[in-house]
């Protein structure tokens, strides 16, 4: 016996080694104790009746009613029943300490006082401090706090002589329906749970206050209350060593001392369904004690309750499974007495009572119940618990719960339009009145208050709603009951209303789960988790951006807003440039963007993006997404360059035709030939301009150049094949494999440039300048297939001819002598890394087949590369802002920032004639109106869009009528060029559909 009780206290001393360190010396813990505290509960032990070592095992639930009968009844069980534990409900902290006094003195063994304190004493007590419930605390990211409220919460409970606390609740709550955790949780995420058990645990331990973490194996994915009837868990061991058993497994990693066994049905834990948890030998002995490895005391739940009330010898029963102590409430004479048959019929062995009795004689003498007994003062009490210093903690563990969901475009803090005044519409029974003068007090404007009730008729909720429409800001209070908010949700949902909506909720998160599709249209929400004074004083606060606001939500909110988020908010900090409902927009449509980009990273169908929005030349929305690549984890920037591929077409080659037909130095009709004379004696003699633009030209889509400069007898079979072998191991497609070892004919490539090898097209890989003739010649002796619809880069490539042959320029210095230049872009060029490192630009693609490195900084395009990264049909690098701001130039018909680089004419043809034969137009790409399924566009796009795709995954769009501009860039294709899921996914034009909800 010495040997355990040495062993387990080595064990609570070591365990609780990390708190040592920590926070400060364990205090019921001291490592010389052990001696003395045997002794101690040697002679305690010695002088116990087998009736008395039972009474020991009990925890007699109790009201705190300092009346004659209960002051007599209280006498009774420890003189009768020597009851081990008190647990008081119900009354005041002066009756409690009344009663404990009583007991103290009347018991042979000193009486272990339990309290039931998951949010403090007020859980059951009046007049003591009310400290926020476990889903508020959770949003708390500071677990200093948390700790601090733990070493508040002992020293009350220390002053009325509570020695433990049936608390935290350490359940994970994933269940949204879950009728009896929900708001005593500290949150879904079992982690974040694990972190808050532990801190709050740690500062009750510190302050002489056993913690009991709870309900043990996991009552948060339930949708019955064990008050009412028996749960059941039916989720696989993995899932539930994951979730469910996280925290408890981490609050006995850190040493902590006490576990409630809730009554739930496990089947992967106890195959009998009949046994509930807290009556299982498996649940609590097999797993809590030997494999998780517990040795602090374990308390049953409420044995009165409708999971286990009607088993048999239940009291016997959670015995024998191995727990320490079991809570009674009604019967204690029965729970004694059972008890005692039992031993008495060999059901439970005796030497197990004894066991139980003597662990729990040693957590006494360690929580320091032992003589003398000195009688708690009762007058004053409530003065000394409820102190200046609790009540300052509860407004800081108050405020420091704030979160802010949403803060859409800036719109916290909120600003005014103009004079206009700020609309408050109070909704629910509750009293916002605090709310509303604060609000008052704060606004530079006006602040007009409107009602909401049960009592609002239907026609009154329609005038209304007509009043809303009137205002440019709406500030919206939920206050009441959470039960009651759903009698509003329809009114709320059916807003239709061209504002931002910022909502405050004076309720739980569980106020809000009604009022989902409500908020869907919400720009921001402020949850304050209750109604107190000084929470709707801070709101107000939050609104303005006068107070600070850091909290991160604990439990989601449907689908709409998930566990961890939540925006910061700091005092002075500015609000959003643009707040799109000023640009006649819908906030909480054009948020969708997000979540449309989001799914796109978590498929994977690109690493990370640029998405950028102009109305009326205004940026309403520009956003960066993921990272450079799957290895390069830099966040993605705004001055980061993308290949744009195809959208080179229109962003640089189309421009130059543009300028060049401004200036009457080309015409439409005129025939490339005329300014191509390797044309002249061809079958492509006859093509014009226009026809090149139209995609009419019959040229093919694209010829493999890059198969001139390979050497055919370094090819062993073909140069593509289905399948891997030890020659084809490039993968290029799902299903397609590119010989691996080919080599290059002589005197084509170099590893280093000179006068000779001029076209770069990776890092020391240069193709003979001789090359680029090669090219043009192969697009002259090829294949034409009549004047049809054909989408060709060679038409492009042409194109590019005709304008250095016009300019007497290369097409590179041209476009931005003409247009980049002076519109002061920085960033869009040919060949980037002329300029800028590959940390400043996208990588493209890994493990190239022709080039057989990962590009970064070179054009992915082959036909483009082997141009030298200067064609007409790709190679142009930007970023979305500087490609915005080339569309928004010709959206203003060719002017921008007061300088003019195309004529309003020549602006309007380009962009507005469109094919006889397909949808394409001059050089643009435009929707397929006739059909939708296989448009570029979204369906809401009107016939007046104009822009373009490029396959690295970009595009640029113009509404002239919408008056928007709207770019999406990405690099899809790294690392995988085979990657298909940014079309599969219509990304781009689910992004741009999102864009036309906002307008409607």
């Amino acid at each position: 016996m010495k040997r355990t009780l040495l062993l387990l206290l080595i064990t609570l001393f070591w365990g609780n080694a990390p708190l040592l360190c920590a926070q400060t010396e364990a205090p019921f813990l001291p490592s010389a104790a052990d001696a003395r505290c045997k002794q101690w509960v040697d002679s305690v032990f010695a002088g116990l009746s087998l009736q008395e070592k039972v009474g020991q095992l009990i925890v007699t639930t109790f009201p705190a009613k300092a009346d004659k009968q209960n002051k007599k009844q209280i006498r009774d069980l420890v003189k009768k029943y020597k009851i081990g534990g008190l647990l008081f409900a119900e009354g005041t902290p002066e009756e409690q300490a009344i009663l404990t006094n009583i007991a103290q003195k009347n018991s042979k063994v000193p009486v272990m006082i339990t309290f039931d304190g998951e949010w403090g004493l007020s859980m059951r007590l009046e007049g003591t401090p009310y400290f926020p419930k476990n889903a508020a605390l959770g949003c708390i990211e500071d677990n200093n706090l948390i700790y601090e409220y733990g070493r508040e919460v002992a020293r009350e409970f220390r002053e009325l002589g509570v020695h433990v606390n049936f608390a935290p609740d350490a359940d994970v709550n994933t269940n949204p329906l879950n009728p009896v955790i929900h708001v005593r949780s500290f949150g879904e995420d079992a982690k974040k749970v694990a972190e808050k058990v532990l801190a709050y645990s740690r500062g009750l331990e510190s302050g002489g206050v056993l913690s009991v973490s709870k309900h043990f194996p996991g009552h948060g994915d339930t949708d019955v209350d064990s008050h009412k009837g028996l749960p059941v868990l039916y989720y696989n061991r993995e899932r539930l060593d994951s979730v469910e058993l996280y925290p408890f497994r981490e609050m006995v990693r850190a040493g902590l001392g006490g576990v409630m066994v809730g009554h739930l049905q496990v089947p992967a834990l106890e195959p009998d369904n009949k046994t509930a948890s807290s009556l299982s030998r498996s649940v609590v002995t097999g797993l809590l004690k030997d494999e998780m490895g517990f040795r602090g005391l374990v308390f049953t739940d409420a044995l009165d309750m409708k999971g286990v009330s009607s088993v048999p010898q239940v009291t016997t029963k959670a015995l024998l499974a191995g727990n320490d102590m079991v809570l009674v409430q009604y019967n204690t004479e029965n729970a004694v007495k059972e008890v005692l048959d039992a031993v008495k019929d060999g059901v439970l062995p005796e030497s197990e009572v004894e066991d139980k009795c003597r662990k729990i004689l040693t957590y006494k003498y360690l929580l320091g119940l032992r003589q003398p007994r000195p009688q708690l003062q009762v007058s004053g009490m409530s003065y000394r618990i409820h102190t200046d210093e609790a009540r300052a903690l509860v407004t800081k563990l108050r405020q420091a719960a704030v979160t802010v969901l949403g803060n859409h475009f800036g719109i916290l803090p909120l600003t005014p339009v103009g004079g206009a005044p700020i609309a408050v519409l109070s909704v629910g029974e509750g009293n916002d009145s605090i709310f509303i003068e604060e609000m008052k007090k704060l606004s530079p404007v006006p602040v007009e208050h409107l009602r909401l009730t049960r009592e609002t008729t239907a026609d009154a909720r329609r005038e209304l709603a007509r009043k809303l429409a009137d205002y440019r800001r709406i500030v919206i209070s939920v206050s009441g009951r959470d039960a009651d908010v759903v009698a509003y949700a329809d009114f709320l949902a059916e807003l239709d209303l061209s504002v931002p909506l910022v909502y405050a909720f004076f309720t739980s998160y569980r106020g809000m789960q009604p009022l989902e599709p409500a908020l869907k249209q919400a720009s921001a929400v402020v949850l304050g988790h209750s109604s107190e004074a000084d929470i709707q004083q801070y709101a107000a606060g939050v609104i303005f951006a006068k107070v600070p606001a850091q909290g991160k939500l604990s439990m989601s909110i449907g689908a709409l807003y998930r566990a961890g988020e939540g925006s910061i908010v700091t005092p002075g900090m500015k609000p959003g440039n643009i707040i799109p409902e000023d640009m006649g927009m819908k906030s909480y449509e054009l948020h969708q963007i997000d979540a449309i980009v989001r799914a796109g990273l978590d498929a994977k169908a690109y690493p990370g993006c640029q998405v950028l929005l102009l109305k009326d030349g205004q940026s309403v929305y520009d956003k960066c997404f993921g990272t450079h690549s799957d290895k390069d984890t830099t966040a993605v920037r705004p001055t980061d360059m993308f290949d744009l591929a195809s959208l080179t077409k229109t962003t640089a080659t189309l421009l130059a035709v543009m300028k060049l037909y401004d200036e009457g130095k080309l015409k439409l009709t005129d025939k490339a030939s005329q300014y191509l004379p390797f044309l002249r004696n061809t079958n492509k003699k006859n093509i014009t301009i226009k026809e090149l633009l139209l995609h009419e030209s019959g040229l093919p889509p694209y010829i493999r150049f890059y198969l001139e400069a390979i050497d055919p007898n370094s090819v062993q079979g073909p140069y593509a094949q289905s399948w891997v072998d030890k020659w084809h191991r490039t993968q290029v497609s799902e299903h397609s494999y590119y010989c691996s070892d080919f080599k290059f004919k002589k005197g084509l490539v170099s590893a280093k440039g000179s006068s000779v090898y001029t076209l770069h097209v990776a890092d020391d890989m240069w193709l003979n300048k001789s090359f680029k003739n090669t090219i043009l010649q192969k697009i002259a002796r090829c294949d034409v297939d009549g004047k049809r619809y054909v989408y060709s880069d060679l038409g492009f490539i042409l194109l590019q001819q005709v304008v250095e042959a016009v300019a007497k320029l290369p097409m590179d210095l041209y476009v931005a002598k003409e247009f980049y230049a002076p519109m002061g872009l920085q960033r869009t060029m040919y060949l980037p890394l002329l300029r800028y490192s590959k940390q400043e630009i996208m990588p493209t693609a890994a493990n190239d087949f022709l080039r057989r490195q990962d590009l970064c900084g070179y054009v992915h395009d082959e036909a483009a590369a082997c141009m030298g990264g200067i064609s007409g049909n790709a190679g142009l690098f930007s970023t979305a802002t500087e490609v915005a701001k080339i569309y928004q130039m010709l959206l203003n018909g060719g002017e921008l920032n007061g300088k003019r680089y195309l004529s309003e004419a020549t602006c309007r043809l380009f962009t507005t004639e469109t094919s006889a034969i397909s949808r394409r137009g001059l050089g643009f790409d435009k929707p397929y109106l006739s059909d939708l399924k296989n448009s570029p566009c979204a369906p809401s796009a009107t016939s007046a869009v104009y822009g373009h795709t490029g396959f690295t995954g970009t595009c640029t769009w113009v509404d002239p009528v919408n008056r928007t501009v709207y770019v999406f860039l990405s690099n899809r294709l790294c690392p995988n060029v085979w990657n298909t899921k940014l079309g599969e996914m219509n990304i781009r034009t689910n992004i741009q559909e999102a864009i036309y909800k906002s307008l409607k």
